[in-house]
């Protein structure tokens, strides 16, 4: 049972770490270059994207 809940937590900030890092990342670089909004879309794609990376690389973790 504890297991279990474990992985799920790791789960969700997995897919909330990677996420928020993009977003933050991408909110500093607009308002030092001036870009608003397309770095901020950018690296919250790649957020997204390292999310699901993530995700798929827990079940080898797991062994």
């Amino acid at each position: 049972m504890a297991r279990a809940v474990a992985n799920f937590s790791q789960i969700g900030v997995t897919i909330a770490a990677t996420i928020i890092v993009g977003v933050l990342l991408g909110k500093f670089l607009d308002s030092l270059f001036g870009t608003t909004p397309w770095l901020l879309l950018v690296f919250s794609l790649l957020g997204v994207g390292a999310a699901f990376k993530g995700l798929l690389n827990l079940p080898e973790d797991q062994d």
